[in-house]
């Protein structure tokens, strides 16, 4: 027999911000889907870095990007690996690839999770966790 305990659910874990990705998140609870631009070669780069990996410049802006995309990869998880989660299974965690050629890992949402399928063309919307936070996720496009 399993025992539950009584009281609130866990909070759910966010990611960790420091000085080089607090930025990102900025825009993020702004509803703005952002990556730096290296203001030397042009690319666009994710995840976060202080230093481009295409040409090591050190000197960036933060690109708007559309929110569009397609899933390049996912997982549909089906065990509990937190508490705090446990009534969202089953969910998808996917690898979108947006029309501007940047890999973001995010939950595909507002769909079976079956019913996703690689090259699903979604968009980005923002899931506003606590005053504080907001989550890039993605859903199909209409």
């Amino acid at each position: 027999m399993t025992m539950r305990r009584a009281g609130p659910p866990p909070s759910r874990p966010l990611p960790g911000v420091d000085e080089d990705t607090k930025p990102f998140w900025d825009f993020c609870k702004q509803h703005e889907l952002r990556v730096q631009k290296c203001l030397n070669c042009g690319k666009l780069h994710y995840p976060v870095s202080p230093i481009c990996p295409h040409c090591l410049g050190m000197d960036h802006e933060w690109a708007k990007l559309s929110g569009k995309g397609e899933v390049y990869s996912f997982i549909v998880v089906r065990r509990r690996y937190h508490p705090a989660f446990a009534s969202d299974i089953p969910y998808a965690v996917a690898i979108i690839l947006t029309e501007e050629g940047i890999h973001l890992l995010s939950n595909v949402v507002g769909v079976a999770p079956d019913a996703i399928s690689i090259g699903m063309p979604v968009e980005v919307f923002f899931d506003d966790v606590d005053p504080e936070f907001s989550l890039p996720k993605f859903k199909p496009s209409r």
